[in-house]
């Protein structure tokens, strides 16, 4: 019997505890999870592409050696469909935090079943402690030297604090 792959797809910049929540959850419904950190330097992101990367492989690990999953991290920067496709995914998975996620996913359903219909899309509702939280809100807070320390993994936490640090350190030369 084929391995049932899903896709994951997220700039991760950073992976927060919603992320991970996310990730836990959609191992269930996979036999094979392919997290698709996407290049999407057009948002500006606050860790390269190679960190990031970095960063959900270190958070997927925990999960992978705890649930026995399968899971692989890999960068992408074609169409969603595309490298859905090239990763034999049947299905992609999205977390919605709010109705507001829910118009904009919606809208991406539609096209994306345009360009291959042979692949659903599964909506994770987060999880009530996680519905607030999102990168941009993170990376904000941290900017403006506030405590992001519930909304990330501890190692994360500490490569934020740093790559936060690094950041005043140039704008203020």
């Amino acid at each position: 019997m084929a391995k049932r792959t899903a896709v994951y797809p997220g700039t991760f910049d950073p992976i927060t505890n919603g992320h991970v929540d996310i990730i836990r959850r959609a191992t269930r419904l996979a036999d094979r999870l392919v997290v698709g950190v996407a290049a999407n330097p057009g948002k500006g992101p606050i860790f390269g592409l190679d960190d990031r990367l970095d960063l959900v492989r270190t958070e997927v690990a925990d999960i992978a050696r705890e649930s026995g999953a399968e899971i692989e991290v890999v960068a992408f920067s074609n169409l969603l469909m595309h490298f859905a496709a090239e990763c034999g995914a049947v299905m992609i998975i999205r977390g919605l935090r709010a109705v507001t996620d829910f118009d904009y996913e919606f809208q991406m359903v539609g096209m994306n079943a345009r360009v291959n219909p042979d692949i659903d899309t599964v909506f994770l509702m987060a999880s009530e402690n996680h519905t607030f939280i999102s990168s941009r809100f993170v990376k904000e807070i941290a900017l403006l030297d506030g405590d992001v320390t519930s909304f990330v993994p501890p190692r994360v936490h500490k490569r934020l604090i740093a790559q936060v640090s690094a950041i005043s350190r140039s704008t203020s030369e």
